[in-house]
């Protein structure tokens, strides 16, 4: 119980720390979001009555409280270009970024796994090297020429999934269908990445002294590594999956902009281009409060794998 308790206090510290930072970096930002609101040929005395109006005459620190106290209750503040409650604006990009990296995480993980093992179990021979080829064209490939050229062949061509745009979760099927490319568009590098990092973990592992006594006990190499090897290499491969999923949330910017996925980090670049501050603080925390999470779920998973992980 005392390491649970001890990992959840990081986890507030960590999630506060990080609060604090993004409003300071933010708030650094040139520009006064009055003056972006009025327009440049407001009046004076017009922008100081919006900047009390919106709290920006305050001090730092009544600010940054203010604004906590918001995301503690769920208010993240309007929108400056939409005027709309940002926390809604959220909501609904989570349904689409969320999902598209689960997908995307599901596909990697299934392509990764056999390949991996498979490799680990050939170490050397021809099978080996040629999932190790495949797996460095697959992290040398971009993933949006990758994403566009799944287009041209399963959009434009043979016409079996839609090329862009998000029907929305009221038509089921059709939302599926249309996170399905840019799901793969991004579990393509990450599974090559975490074959790579499973075959190195199981090849140091197979190497141990009791899985050399399970040999003798007369297990075959590949019994040996799907009953012992594998359980105890999952320990780097957790953390790979954490920063994959962390990167998948939040990274997808280019492929959500390639397939008009009106994801979390489309929302953040329109965010910036528009100059919208108050959604770039909201989102970018969201998506820091997401790594961070994912990061403590990582961090206990790594005791579920290893017991020897659950006092400390």
């Amino acid at each position: 119980m005392r390491p649970l308790i001890r990992r959840l206090i990081s986890l507030a510290v960590s999630l506060l720390v990080a609060s604090a930072v993004i409003f300071a970096v933010v708030d650094l930002v040139p520009g006064d979001p009055a003056s972006f609101v009025l327009g440049t040929g407001a009046r004076p005395d017009t922008v100081a009555a919006l900047r009390e109006q919106m709290g920006l005459d305050l001090p730092w620190p009544v600010r940054y409280a203010r604004w906590l106290g918001g995301v503690v209750t769920g208010d993240l503040g309007t929108s400056l270009a939409y005027k709309t409650p940002v926390a809604d604006m959220i909501a609904d990009r989570v349904l689409v970024s969320l999902p598209l990296a689960l997908m995307a995480l599901v596909l990697a993980v299934a392509v990764a796994f056999p390949a991996g093992m498979y490799a680990a179990s050939r170490r050397g021979r021809a099978g080996d090297v040629a999932v190790m080829g495949g797996t460095q064209l697959g992290i040398a490939l971009p993933n949006f020429w990758f994403a566009m050229l799944l287009v041209l062949v399963f959009a434009v061509r043979l016409r079996w999934l839609p090329a862009g745009g998000f029907p929305g979760w009221g038509h089921p099927l059709a939302a599926l269908k249309a996170l399905m490319l840019p799901a793969i568009a991004l579990a393509l590098p990450q599974a090559a990445i975490l074959a790579r990092v499973l075959r190195s973990a199981l090849i140091e592992t197979l190497e141990q002294d009791y899985i050399r006594s399970a040999r003798a006990k007369g297990l075959s190499r590949g019994q040996a590594l799907r009953r012992h090897a594998l359980r105890n290499a999952l320990i780097p491969v957790l953390t790979i999956l954490g920063m994959q999923f962390s990167f998948l949330l939040a990274g997808a910017i280019i492929i959500e902009n390639v397939f008009y996925l009106p994801g979390l980090g489309r929302l953040i670049f329109q965010a910036i281009s528009q100059r919208d501050l108050v959604v770039v603080q909201s989102a970018v925390l969201v998506l820091v409060a997401a790594v961070i999470l994912v990061t403590f779920l990582v961090d206990l998973a790594y005791a579920a794998v290893d017991p020897r992980l659950r006092g400390r």
